[in-house]
């Protein structure tokens, strides 16, 4: 008897995929199925990074294409293919940088550059090349956050190589002042600074960039978002009234520049007492969950309000490589599976498919 693929993708549409949100048929990710008497093979293709998920997919297929009839061995073959998507119109995508994800905030002091960090290094550990622009230019946190010192080096004079640590790119104003000295620029000295840093780094063909946005949603984050080709953008906000009040001023002028936002972050949810282990919601509760229903986007995740973070931020080994196994880099793993999978489901960009059509006049 033999098992065609239609047989086995009605067998997989009841499995809904985690960080999807639906099965692996309705994200097309099924590729190939053969059949050879009664063994199946089963290709699947995922467009956004989870090697570490890998096993725990591998056994689900086998459980449901092992239940089909005349279906004694099942083997599974998953890759990861990591296409462009679209960004904003009239923006033209970079070359070497696949995806640019923004990272923002509506305010400071909600966690948004540590959660940065540590989502580009969950992406990394999950099997994505990926980079970190630090785009606050006045308040540059990733050269401490990342454990990196010293100045790029240019090789021709004009680029900057990324500077580079636990496998992830980066590149900041930080590198190029002194950490003590502030940075005392108008706003058209600022966007440029931050446009030749996104244009003149020599990035090593990226999947994801992520930006590490300045907090707030004036002049310059509107102008970064209107010239910066993002594929897409995320929230990160405390639960508190006060700070949801400017992450949805944060989350609509997104709306307004025609950048889908991903979903939100809620950081410092909770807190549990190192000393006798009791829970309190310091900020409020699920006031993230509850903007993410109010504007029809996806709630990612819920991260706690834990010393250790800020200590391995601060010594230069962020938490998801500081303590790679614990429970609060599997929910950055989480959130960056997640964010990504969202993202894979979006429209891709076919800009680099079509020749540019010159009018010329003889």
């Amino acid at each position: 008897m033999s098992v065609d693929k239609a047989a086995v993708e009605q067998a997989l549409s009841s499995y809904i995929e985690p960080n999807l949100g639906c099965s692996l048929t309705e994200a097309k990710a099924v590729k190939t199925v053969q059949a050879d008497g009664s063994a199946v093979q089963v290709a699947l293709e995922l467009g956004f990074p989870c090697k570490s998920v890998h096993p725990e997919i591998s056994t689900k297929v086998k459980e449901l294409v092992g239940a089909l009839d005349g279906v004694e061995t099942v083997f599974v073959n998953i890759e990861t293919k990591i296409i462009p998507h679209s960004v904003q119109r009239s923006v033209t995508r970079m070359k070497n940088v696949k995806n640019i994800i923004a990272v923002a905030s509506g305010k400071g002091g909600v966690g948004k550059s540590t959660t940065a960090a540590n989502l580009a290094l969950a992406l990394s550990a999950e099997g994505a090349a990926v980079g970190i622009l630090d785009a606050d230019i006045y308040g540059p946190s990733q050269p401490r956050m990342m454990g990196i010192s010293g100045k790029p080096n240019s090789a021709d004079g004009k680029s900057l190589d990324p500077m580079v640590n636990f496998g992830v790119q980066t590149m900041s104003i930080g590198y190029m002042i002194e950490e003590d000295s502030p940075v005392v620029w108008r706003g058209p000295m600022v966007t440029g600074a931050l446009q030749q840093m996104l244009n003149d780094t020599r990035w090593q063909d990226l999947d994801y960039l992520i930006v590490d946005m300045p907090p707030g949603t004036g002049d310059l984050q509107l102008t970064l978002s209107q010239s910066v080709p993002v594929a897409g953008s995320v929230i990160v906000t405390t639960p508190q009234d006060i700070a949801l009040l400017d992450a949805r001023k944060g989350l609509k002028m997104f709306e307004k520049v025609e950048i889908p936002v991903l979903g939100v972050i809620e950081n410092m949810s909770i807190h549990i007492c190192t000393q006798c282990g009791h829970a309190e919601h310091i900020f409020g509760a699920d006031g993230g969950a509850k903007m993410a229903a109010e504007y029809n986007v996806d709630f990612l995740g819920a991260l706690p309000l834990d010393m250790k973070i800020r200590e391995q931020a601060d010594g230069g080994e962020p938490t998801v490589v500081a303590d790679p196994d614990g429970q609060v880099s599997q929910i950055y793993r989480k959130i960056a599976r997640t964010m990504t999978a969202k993202l894979s489901q979006r429209s891709r960009d076919f800009s680099g498919a079509f020749p540019k059509i010159v009018i010329e006049s003889t």
